[in-house]
């Protein structure tokens, strides 16, 4: 369901939509696709696309063992919400006209299986995703920003090849656990949300503060000044779901200004 946590509360500006809620389930199919359209473009503006590799997912409101997805091979830059495809639980288009990348449905069937509060998924092999993964360990809490993520992502070590097999998905989902993220070892980041925009925000900033970080420790010591419980009110801060989807907010504007026609 996508409703707002009803604490902390937003102190929102006049003209930020927030319509989280709607009347009918057609009204929310068109949304969610709308909104995962938009975060195609944007990954693939912000460099996130590496050949057929990444997807985003975001659950059916009506048939909520379904999802749509990015059809296989087609570039994230490209995407319109007519070539988004439906793919019900056992890995069977049902809608559109693309075929499904067979991990897409390993990983997020998965998710959404084990994670009933879970709207949306997005994966990709992010340049800096990618490179802080192969570490093997969480991202500390070193930046405000990085503080969303503080107790609140998992890390996934078994990586076995590319993701074919639902049982490796329900390894990653077991991983994620009750969070909004997880590093998946070797292979990149997984972000969650109770919306499109809450779980590609999420992603966004992720790979940014994994960069900041590789960028700290390649020029340096990095001093971790944040304490536990400083950590621990921060994420309270920024960290929440409608922070998410807030954050969003700007990148959406931006992307409709420059492709006004995006959501025809």
């Amino acid at each position: 369901m996508e409703t707002a946590t009803s604490t902390p509360v937003l102190n929102l500006p006049k003209g930020i939509p927030i319509k989280l809620q709607f009347d009918t389930p057609e009204a929310a199919r068109l949304h969610r696709k709308q909104m995962l359209t938009v975060a195609f473009r944007l990954f693939a503006k912000f460099g996130y696309d590496e050949g057929v590799a990444g997807h985003i997912t975001v659950r059916d409101p009506e048939h909520t063992d379904h999802f749509w997805v990015n059809p296989f091979g087609i570039d994230f830059g490209s995407i319109n919400l007519t070539d988004l495809i439906c793919v019900n639980h056992r890995g069977d288009v049902v809608e559109g006209n693309y075929s499904v990348n067979r991990a897409a449905f390993a990983i997020h069937s998965q998710i959404h299986a084990a994670r009933p509060d879970v709207i949306a998924a997005a994966h990709a092999h992010s340049m800096y995703g990618k490179a802080y993964s192969t570490l093997g360990r969480k991202l500390p809490p070193s930046t405000q920003d990085a503080c969303a993520f503080y107790d609140d992502h998992g890390l996934f070590t078994e990586y076995g090849g590319v993701v074919g097999e639902v049982e490796e998905g329900q390894r990653i989902a077991l991983a994620l656990g009750q969070r909004k993220a997880c590093i998946l070892q070797n292979h990149g980041l997984l972000t969650v949300g109770g919306t499109v925009e809450e779980a590609a925000w999420w992603f966004i900033t992720m790979d940014r503060s994994c960069q900041a970080q590789l960028i700290a420790e390649a020029t340096g010591h990095p001093v971790i000044a944040i304490d536990h419980e400083t950590a621990l009110l921060t994420r309270g801060q920024v960290g929440f779901p409608m922070a998410g989807y807030f954050q969003f907010q700007p990148l959406l504007q931006r992307i409709l200004r420059e492709t006004p026609d995006l959501l025809n």
